[in-house]
């Protein structure tokens, strides 16, 4: 479901993913109302951005994630009214069959992480379990389990959003982690940050730069033992 073939440059969609997402994270509806018609110019379904809508209020909120959706309704009557007809794409088919939503959950975490993932989470999990069971639960369950959107789509939504708000590094560079572990490349991320410095500012764009100079420094200390 989420293999993707590896490629250095991102395409029209995946640009279209990282300005919609920076957008909505921060709430300029003017600028997203023309990025969401570049998006579906580009070629994205309806489907996959009311996809990347939806998850993102896991990440900016129910304000930023409705504001986004209102706003990719109207887009869509207006282009109906001038004769576009968009392509509406694949609609998630809701799984019936009951399964331990904690456990999918973590397993998905590990397959993005590459790491094993302790019941509870060390720190905030023992602290506040019950914000590790919504994040297992309906973040990395719930939401991941819709085919709408490959894991690489959702790490580069996740990236793309976080890079645009201020006060969340750690989960920055958390998510730039489990991005390159899924495929996403060094090259494509010198791209989001581009895009975000675009959008969104130079400050912010320096922090997805700073974050991947931080990973490569890491890697060459590594190679050298």
């Amino acid at each position: 479901m989420n293999a993707q073939s590896r490629t250095d440059t991102l395409n029209k969609e995946q640009q279209s993913i990282v300005a919609i997402s920076a957008l909505t994270a921060i709430g300029d509806l003017e600028n997203l109302k023309i990025q969401l018609n570049g998006g579906l110019d580009a070629g994205l379904t309806v489907s996959e951005i009311k996809e990347l809508l939806v998850q993102l209020y896991a990440y900016s909120g129910f304000p930023r994630s409705l504001n986004g959706i209102s706003t990719l309704i109207g887009v869509l009557e207006e282009r109906k009214t001038r004769g576009i007809k968009d392509k509406p794409g694949k609609e998630f088919a809701e799984n019936d069959q009951k399964s331990n939503k904690y456990e999918q959950g973590r397993k998905v975490l590990e397959q993005l992480t590459k790491t094993p993932q302790a019941k509870p989470a060390p720190g905030f999990g023992s602290f506040a379990p019950r914000i590790d069971a919504f994040l297992k639960e309906h973040l990395f369950a719930d939401i991941f389990e819709s085919d709408v959107l490959s894991y690489q789509q959702r790490e580069l939504i996740t990236i793309s959003a976080l890079a645009a708000m201020t006060g969340v590094e750690p989960q920055l560079e958390a998510h730039i982690g489990m991005g390159m572990n899924i495929g996403i490349t060094e090259d494509q991320l010198d791209q989001v940050a581009a895009l975000t410095e675009k959008f969104i500012s130079k400050t912010q764009a320096d922090l997805v730069r700073k974050i991947l100079s931080r990973k490569q420094q890491s890697e060459e200390r590594l190679n050298s033992r």
